[in-house]
């Protein structure tokens, strides 16, 4: 196992360690990290969302900017705008927070369509137009999303387009007791060393290069060519699900783009990748399909109507698609 595998591994464990009871959350942070995406974080409050990112943001080296987002927050407060300096008589570019590497947009539905609208270039361009020109942003950029399913009064739904450029979707559960019980140590222990002067054992941040070798270490992983053909034919049956079944066919409204299939094809790679595995299995498809598809299909008035969810219907495909 090489150096690069054995530092992306020991982050995994640090950040874990940080971050008790959501083992899933923190290993489908690395996954959008080695897999070059984004990630949209959905959960009830109180589930360690916000402070799970901000513990990956502390172990990478790069800038991190939180923006908390408001029904009041306007596109020009992502981006950047144009200031006039009447010393010069010109126009200067002032940088909004889209140009540092890591981003938190907090409670993302919080915010109207024209200031989500604000993120689609930026998320899938990795560039910021305004006016006439245009800015690149950082060759390391993620934004990592998090929203609140049960509060519905003064949010706005997230446009298909934008869903579409979430790498993953990511639920996020209540921790169980056992979980809990070291939650509530963790807690006092850091309440008694707030007033003190003990120091907190620092993990050494990663590198960018480092996190860069990392990334083409994952696309080089063996994935066979029948396991290919299997994810496009996961794939596929969201847009054609009448070959897997008429019910299948009356759930689905609109299948998931070839974006899809990209990030399933990458995050499968970076899951076995974290595993210590030179391939890719079945195992890593499947799970990762979940995450990958549950924000990109859109279920029928029939599927809702009898309680289906999206996750339900991603089950439903993985049974009935053979695997090779």
């Amino acid at each position: 196992m090489s150096e690069i595998q054995n530092a992306l591994i020991a982050l995994k464990s640090h950040i874990s360690e940080e971050i008790i009871g959501q083992d899933v959350l923190v290993e489908r942070m690395l996954i959008g990290l080695l897999a070059d995406g984004h990630i949209l974080v959905e959960g009830s409050p109180g589930l360690a969302k916000t402070r799970a990112i901000k513990v990956l943001s502390q172990c990478i080296a790069g800038d991190f900017h939180r923006v908390q987002f408001t029904p009041d927050l306007l596109p020009a407060d992502l981006t950047g705008t144009e200031i006039y300096r009447p010393q010069q008589g010109t126009f200067e570019f002032q940088k909004g927070p889209l140009f540092h590497n890591l981003i938190l947009a907090d409670e993302i539905n919080r915010s109207p369509a024209k200031v989500q609208a604000a993120l689609l270039e930026a998320m899938a361009e990795r560039q910021i137009t305004v006016g006439k020109a245009t800015y690149k942003l950082p060759e390391l950029f993620m934004v990592m999303a998090t929203q609140n399913p049960i509060e519905q009064e003064g949010t706005y739904s997230l446009p298909e387009a934008q869903l579409d450029r979430f790498l993953l979707k990511v639920k996020v559960d209540y921790p169980n007791a056992e979980h809990e019980k070291t939650i509530l140590r963790l807690v006092r222990a850091e309440a008694r060393q707030a007033g003190s002067q003990t120091l907190k054992k620092k993990f050494v941040p990663i590198t960018q290069p480092i996190l860069f070798e990392a990334r083409n270490a994952v696309l080089d992983l063996y994935l066979a060519e029948p396991l290919e053909n299997y994810l496009l034919q996961l794939i596929l049956a969201t847009r054609k699900p009448k070959v897997y079944g008429e019910d299948l066919a009356g759930w689905l409204q609109y299948g998931a783009s070839p974006r899809a299939s990209i990030a399933i094809d990458r995050c499968a790679r970076a899951k076995a990748w974290l595993a210590k595995r030179d391939y890719v299995a079945p195992e890593d498809i499947q799970e990762m399909a979940f995450d990958v598809l549950r924000h990109r299909l859109i279920l029928s008035y029939e599927a809702e109507a009898e309680g289906m969810t999206t996750d339900d219907v991603i089950k439903e495909l993985i049974a009935r698609v053979p695997v090779p």
